[in-house]
Order: C-alpha cells, then structure tokens, then sequence
C-alpha cells in the first residue's frame, strides 16, 4: 500500500505535500530532520493521508495537490479527511 499524505507544521502552519510507502517511518524522518526539505520547520503532524494501490497512484495524487497552489483547497481536503475518521 502506498500513501499520498498532508503534514503540518505546527512551528508555523505550513503544509507539505508527499507520498510513502510508510507513514509512520516517514513521519518520524520528517521530525528528526532528515528530510531536507521539512528539515528545522517541525514539528511535524500527520492532518491526511489516502491510500493507494501503486506508487504511480500516490505520486499521481501528490501532484495533483500540489498543482492546485491552494492553502484552501488543501484545509478542505484535511477537514474531509477528520470528519471521515
């Protein structure tokens, strides 16, 4: 299972975008540090993920997010997610 999933820095409120294999491993490299692109931006909370068949599907979805550029579209699809769980 693959995941495309949205963090939060709860440092500054900013999104980030990926995809995974492992969410937990992931996350936990997020908030170590050895992610250059989160690193000393943390920490770092999990707010959505989707689950997918194929890395293919995961990436393709990451993409997706990110081209829509928007703070709102993104809350949307966060606030989806929590009234889901």
């Amino acid at each position: 299972m693959f995941y495309a999933y949205i963090l939060q820095s709860s440092k500054s409120g900013r999104y980030y975008i990926g995809h995974t294999e492992n969410i937990e491993a992931r996350l936990e490299r997020h908030n170590t540090g050895k992610v250059k692109a989160t690193k000393n931006k943390g920490p770092w909370i999990l707010m959505s993920f989707e689950s997918f068949q194929t890395k293919a599907q995961a990436n393709a979805r990451e993409f997706y997010i990110k081209s829509m550029k928007s703070r709102v579209f993104i809350e949307k699809l966060v606030a989806t997610f929590n009234k889901d769980v």
